[in-house]
């Protein structure tokens, strides 16, 4: 598919110094390919009085000396100084009615142009706000185009570029795609606080956000984004990916199993208590035995806990008796995601919880979540936030 039907010369003609050169052309007519973007009409010894043909979805534009003349729509046109003014400034020698003149006529082809394929050609580098790491994704999709601006699109893309086919023209577009996808990407990610695991499902919300930001880019071409889509993320196969998914396990062992980061902290401190010579260890070792007759869920969870807070006093008074011993490192603060204006944000600490309380950010019906929660729920519902929000008076009396 060209987009000129042949090279652009230095002005001969593009079939050489034919019979045509002699005269002047009383027809201008389109004679290239259907599918060309753009066509320039291979002579340009021009004259008043010329009959302009253009088909329908094209565009004619008149070039002299470099500058956009006029542009003509579909129909047939008579040219003359009335249609064209710049033609009194360029011609001055009065031959009448058939006065000869050099300028040049470009077709622009205004249809759509859809299913063009993009894609990165290399891994580019997210940063998944969830997990904390930088990952790499390889992105592809389709998008359509259609010439808007025909004197924009000429002086912008085929003056400058001097593009001879319609796949170079494409992969200018794509290249526009790719300079701005890595970018865009990122910001969506960030916008969204989209995590890796759920990035090939949010293609069509992808598409939505990066069609928005690259309309512009196409403008400065004279050239309209009918189509974009983002048809496939792919995460790329490397240590942080692996590190990703196992943070990912871990979170899900804990939601199924019913305990937060917090228990699982103090699973860990019984466990090395267990391999400590004393009484600490022999509580643990009965603790083990204990824990095999409970349930693995919310029971075991609380027993557990109960263990762990008896071991952590046991712990304390060992080092009270030995000076120097290392305390055990400080728990977990607790921390929740919460839904304002419909948009995931935190996560924050019970601190930061109770700023946006006071300041009516967040109230009772505000949706929260945590790590160990089976689900979103209201905060009013959350034993650890009751107090953020005060007492809620009883309804009165009924009246005497």
């Amino acid at each position: 598919m060209k987009i000129f039907g042949k090279e652009r010369t230095d002005g001969a003609t593009h079939d050489g110094q034919g019979e045509e050169r002699k005269g002047v052309i009383d027809r201008v007519k389109y004679n290239g390919e259907a599918d060309e973007l753009v066509w320039k009409f291979p002579y340009d010894n021009l004259s008043v009085g010329t009959q302009l043909i253009v088909n329908q979805s094209q565009e004619a534009i008149f070039y002299s000396g470099g500058a956009a003349a006029d542009v003509f729509g579909p129909g047939t046109h008579t040219v003359s100084a009335n249609n064209i003014p710049i033609l009194r400034k360029i011609i001055n020698l009065p031959f009448g009615g058939n006065t000869p003149f050099t300028a040049e006529v470009w077709y622009v082809n205004k249809t759509v142009k859809r299913g063009l394929k993009w894609g990165t050609p290399s891994p580019i580098t997210v940063f998944d706000p969830f997990y904390q790491l930088e990952l790499q994704i390889g992105v592809a999709g389709e998008f359509g185009v259609r010439i808007k601006d025909s004197t924009l699109f000429i002086t912008e893309v085929v003056g400058t570029l001097h593009l001879a086919v319609t796949a170079d023209i494409v992969q200018n577009f794509k290249a526009i795609i790719i300079r701005k996808i890595s970018t865009l990407i990122n910001n969506y990610v960030m916008a969204h606080n989209i995590n890796f695991s759920q990035l090939a499902g949010k293609t069509d919300e992808a598409s939505d956000f990066v069609r928005a930001q690259i309309v512009e880019e196409f403008d400065k071409y004279g050239v309209e984004v009918v189509q974009f889509d983002v048809e496939r993320i792919t995460p790329i196969e490397n240590d942080q990916l692996a590190e990703a998914r196992e943070i990912q396990k871990q979170l899900t062992r804990q939601q199924r199993l019913g305990y937060t980061y917090q228990q699982e902290r103090s699973f860990d401190v019984m466990q090395t208590a267990a391999g400590n010579e004393g009484s600490a260890g022999s509580t643990m070792g009965a603790g083990m035995g204990m824990g095999m007759g409970f349930g693995i869920g919310g029971a075991f969870g609380n027993q557990m806990g109960n263990m762990a807070g008896q071991i952590n006093t046991q712990h304390q008074q060992q080092q009270q008796q030995a000076p120097g011993a290392v305390p055990p490192p400080p728990p977990a603060p607790v921390m929740f995601h919460v839904l304002i204006n419909n948009a995931q944000q935190g996560p924050y600490d019970m601190n930061q919880l109770n700023q946006l309380a006071q300041s009516g950010q967040i109230t009772r019906e505000t949706y929260v979540w945590k790590n160990g929660m089976p689900q979103w729920a209201k905060a009013s519902e959350c034993a650890e936030l009751i107090n953020l929000f005060g007492a809620v008076p009883p309804p009165p009396p009924p009246p005497m």
